[in-house]
């Protein structure tokens, strides 16, 4: 399997602990400055965590009334109380973004929707079921797999878009039926959260819980034609003298012919015979449609298995962590650069270097958030910048002091 990166990626893809060691071997810092930037990034990370701490109660308060897997009882909250807390899906997508992941347009997935599905099945989403659909991605990158092809007998390679990372958040409308409600096992208004990983741009209907599995044109080639071929088989072998009698029944009745048909028990066995065989055939040909589409959704659910990640509130509290390894990551990096650059850097020009560093050295093509470094960075007391855009890094002696005096403030 290959892989290639399509556009430079939001997020950076090392762990923060990785991102400080890339830092160091750079060399820009002596033994003593190292131990005292690796003290100033655990400053970074301790202050971020408790940042994120606060943010995961505030989900946690606006996601337990609409919480589908909920096994705490429901409290009434004063109306005063109830307006604080701010409506989840605004709260998920400022997360999302933190953890640097992008919304996928209307028109985007329409495309995605119309592609031919990898799996060889044709899905159907029936999207009237929703008032809202939020679809967001990360890590887009052009793989090629070989698939088999010619039912088996050969191979051949395929190349598809495809995303690392998909969260899904659904609402089933309000005024859907109850016994349509019932199948998401939900009721009218319900929400769904979910987080995939490795999914074709072309299977995105695969992930909704309304999806249906379709028989293609070729799959009902494949069972139409036997199936005619061993129909006129049966037709003539089998159904031949039932057929005449029939014929010979409905032309008496119809007064078409005025001789009369005698049903013996011969006749009689041979019309529930055929009769039979017809019966059988029938049977025989539904059960192969059915056993087709059985497979197919078989194959639908066990690819589902391994690329579904975690549901509901496990989602946000796995972003909860994805974002604050990101704002971390950013933060640290920034300042690194600033604090080993020979001479102090505008805006552009730290974007542009860490995003060489991360391509040259370390094979990453990153689109670098440098705006969100960069506030980070302000807020902490880390840099400053004056009027032409000049960006200065505080020494580490006074990094440390001025983190600790953050941090006592939380106390």
């Amino acid at each position: 399997m290959n892989r290639k990166t399509l556009k430079p990626l939001r997020f950076i893809p090392f762990r923060k602990r990785d991102i400080i060691e890339m830092c160091l071997v750079s060399n820009g810092l002596n033994q003593q400055e190292r131990e005292q930037f690796r003290h100033v990034a655990t400053q970074i990370q301790q202050l971020f965590h408790v940042l994120f701490l606060t943010q995961k109660e505030a989900m946690k308060d606006s996601f337990s009334s609409i919480n589908p897997d909920r096994d705490t009882f429901a409290v009434e909250l004063p109306a005063t109380m109830a307006e604080e807390i701010t409506p989840f899906p605004t709260l998920l997508s400022q997360l999302l973004e933190k953890a640097n992941y992008e919304a996928l347009n209307q028109s985007v997935i329409e495309d995605a929707l119309s592609q031919d599905s990898l799996f060889k099945v044709r899905l159907e989403v029936d999207f009237s079921d929703y008032a809202e659909v939020v679809l967001y991605v990360r890590g887009e990158h052009e793989k090629t797999e070989s698939v088999p092809k010619f039912w088996g007998l050969k191979s051949a390679p395929l190349t598809f878009t495809n995303y690392e990372r998909v969260a899904l958040y659904l609402r089933i409308r309000e005024d859907l039926p109850t016994e349509r409600a019932e199948t998401f096992n939900l009721p009218p208004g319900g929400i769904i959260l979910k987080l995939f990983k490795n999914v074709p741009k072309a299977d995105l209907e695969m992930l909704f819980p309304n999806t249906q599995v379709r028989m293609r044109l070729i799959d009902k080639l494949m069972i139409g034609v036997p199936a005619a071929v061993s129909g006129g088989l049966v037709v003539t072998t089998k159904l031949g003298a039932s057929l005449v009698l029939i014929g010979s029944l409905l032309g008496f009745w119809l007064g078409l012919h005025s001789q009369p048909v005698e049903l013996n028990q011969a006749a009689l066995v041979a019309l529930l015979a055929g009769l039979g065989a017809l019966g059988s055939y029938l049977w025989k040909q539904f059960n192969n449609f059915k056993n087709r589409k059985l497979k197919f959704v078989q194959k639908l659910t066990q690819n589902l298995y391994f690329k579904n990640l975690d549901n509901n509130a496990g989602v946000f509290h796995r972003l909860l962590d994805e974002a604050e390894e990101e704002e971390c990551k950013e933060a640290i990096l920034a300042y690194y650069f600033l604090l080993t650059a020979p001479a102090p850097m505008s805006r552009p020009m730290l974007d542009h270097t860490i995003e060489q560093w991360l391509s040259e050295k370390w094979q990453a093509v990153v689109d670098f958030e440098i705006d969100d470094a960069l506030k980070k960075l302000t807020k902490l007391g880390l840099i400053s910048t004056n009027a032409e855009g000049v960006i200065t890094p505080v020494s580490l002696e006074n990094a440390t002091a001025k983190l600790a005096q953050r941090w006592a403030n939380f106390q």
